[in-house]
């Protein structure tokens, strides 16, 4: 006669898995009855008027009537800004080889770059000028760069 294939030990391992598995599902039984609010109900959540999370619902009577033509969903235009055209500055930096160069603005002390084709007449480093901004690739970029017009001083005559 044939010896079963299975030995004590593998019998008393299955037993062992067999047991563990029952004992599983009796746990997760026990933890399906005894869960708390498993409802639709207790699972929703409401917002307040303060933006925090709540779980009871909100008041009827703190309801607000909203027009929906006072919405605003793009950001307005800006009419009442004015901006000042023309700056005034010194160059502080001048390359005629390279042809660039930049100006440090009089109220700010903001430095600006300027390249030869935004001149409209010929300047040196030092020289006060007067300019307008546009914005290019890498920044704010001087543009109708002129020397500053000098008032003369006019002294009565002397009589």
């Amino acid at each position: 006669m044939a010896r079963s294939q299975e030995s004590f030990n593998k019998r008393e391992k299955e037993k062992n898995r067999v047991k563990k598995r029952l004992e599983k599902e009796q746990k997760k039984e026990e933890r399906r009855q005894n869960a708390p609010g498993g409802d639709f109900d207790s699972m929703i959540a409401w917002v307040d008027e303060f933006g925090n999370i709540t779980d009871t619902p909100p008041d009827p009577s703190k309801k607000e009537k909203i027009n929906v033509e006072n919405i605003e969903i793009s950001v307005p235009r800006r009419e009442d800004e004015v901006v000042e055209t023309v700056r005034k500055g010194k160059i502080d930096f001048f390359n005629t080889s390279k042809g660039f160069g930049f100006i440090r603005e009089q109220d700010t002390q903001e430095r600006f770059f300027f390249h030869v084709n935004g001149l409209l007449e010929d300047v040196s480093e030092g020289d006060k000028v007067t300019f307008e901004i546009e914005r290019g690739f890498k920044g704010l970029n001087a543009i109708k760069v002129q020397k500053q017009v000098k008032l003369a001083s006019v002294d009565p005559p002397e009589a």
